[in-house]
């Protein structure tokens, strides 16, 4: 880089937002610049910088980066030290995210930036890993079915995306899963996931790595459906209630005009009996969901884990299934809707998996931040921002 970054903190009355962008920069400077050293006027990390600062200021879709940097050209660059007062065309920014930049550099250069301020794994505590996939909506061309599809690895608990890959076109995302769960440290997690990653290979992949897994189980797994159907059927006249080890969790949510009421069932009886890899013990989650007009669907789960009933207790089971649905809520509500990234039509290249990894990096900063209303926190970014662009670099630097 040939030029420094500014460190600046924003302040709101008492309410300080500091974003350190010489750490960011920084981070994205280790980046290998795949351009030809002719005609490289715009540095990779200056780009990379101003994107997500954009962003942060609710300018999501790559369009409207550049006209939102464009329009404050001067002011950015006085800001970032850069010595050009330009910056550049759209096609540009669309271009050199296209091929200049390897995604999966960009992933793992967006997890280091967070890496030191991640949560451990504490004695007696799991760090929850929650791992799924999503198509990228735009990136499906006309009168196709198959565009750019992302599988993560994600911890809920810092909003932090520590590994994500491309799907193969014509692939599935089982043939990436393992590569994804190598690229993070599982030693004290505690990996969930739907029906789809409940295999035998990830089951025992995770375990190898000291860690933990707890997957919905469907008819996929047919044989293994089957037990845990049968073990938890209703009793037979022969049978007795003491000849089974049911631990049970209840939980009652009311909200939104709607009653929710799950009943967890436990059992360890399948444990030496199922051949499936680490299992320790099954589990049947009910939810009763009654509506505003006093309707009520009531829906059955199964699944297993590696978790001992000496590690978790029911209720502790029950809130890490719940919690699996945080990447839904936490992760792809805010990247599809908020974030616009299914409205995004850029296709070319390795663009939409780098502007991915961005937004990524815009939910960790807001996690860090406390904030759980990304709209609302992007408009303040967004004000206070503008304050800082008006005072100018000399004004906004701390050296914090």
């Amino acid at each position: 880089m040939n030029f420094t970054m500014l460190p600046f903190t924003l302040q709101l009355e008492d309410r300080p937002l500091a974003i350190d962008l010489h750490d960011l920069a920084a981070h994205f400077a280790t980046l290998p610049d795949q351009r030809g050293r002719r005609g490289r006027r715009y540095p990779l990390p200056l780009l990379l910088t101003v994107a997500v600062l954009a962003k942060l200021a609710g300018y999501s879709q790559l369009r409207e980066v550049a006209d939102w940097a464009s329009l404050r050209q001067v002011e950015l660059t006085r800001l970032l030290g850069f010595p050009r007062s330009t910056l550049p065309h759209p096609t540009t920014w669309s271009r050199v995210f296209a091929s200049a930049c390897d995604p999966a550099q960009v992933a793992a250069a967006v997890q280091a930036f967070f890496a030191p301020r991640q949560t451990r794994p504490r004695p007696g505590h799991h760090l929850r890993v929650s791992i799924d996939g999503k198509t990228l909506t735009g990136t499906i061309p006309l009168g196709q079915t198959q565009g750019v599809h992302l599988v993560a690895a994600y911890l809920p608990a810092a909003g932090v995306v520590v590994a994500q890959l491309a799907v193969p076109d014509k692939a599935n995302e089982l043939t990436v899963t393992p590569t994804l769960l190598m690229e993070v440290p599982l030693a004290g997690c505690v990996v969930t996931g739907d029906a789809m990653f409940a295999q035998r290979n990830l089951s025992a992949q995770i375990v190898a790595a000291e860690g933990d897994y707890i997957w919905t189980v469907k008819k996929n797994q047919a044989e293994l459906y089957d037990d845990i159907a049968w073990l938890f059927a209703p009793l037979r006249p022969d049978e007795r209630v003491a000849d089974f080890d049911f631990q049970t969790a209840e939980t009652v949510d009311k909200g939104h005009g709607r009653l929710e009421e799950r009943t967890l069932r436990v059992s360890s009886l399948l444990k030496g009996y199922s051949t499936w890899p680490g299992l320790e013990q099954v589990f049947e989650l009910t939810s009763h969901v009654t509506d505003g007009q006093g309707r009520t669907t009531t829906s059955v789960r199964y699944g297993v884990t590696s978790l001992s009933a000496a590690a978790a207790r029911p209720e502790r089971l029950l809130a890490l299934i719940r919690g699996h649905w945080q990447q839904e809520n936490g992760l792809h509500y805010r990247r599809d809707v908020t974030l616009g990234e299914d409205r995004s039509q850029v296709r070319m290249g390795q663009a939409p998996q780098v502007l991915a990894s961005l937004n990524n990096l815009v939910i960790g900063l807001a996690t860090r931040h406390k904030q759980p209303n990304l709209a609302a926190w992007q408009r303040r970014v967004a004000y206070l921002f503008e304050k800082a662009l008006q005072r100018g670099p000399t004004a906004t630097q701390t050296g914090a």
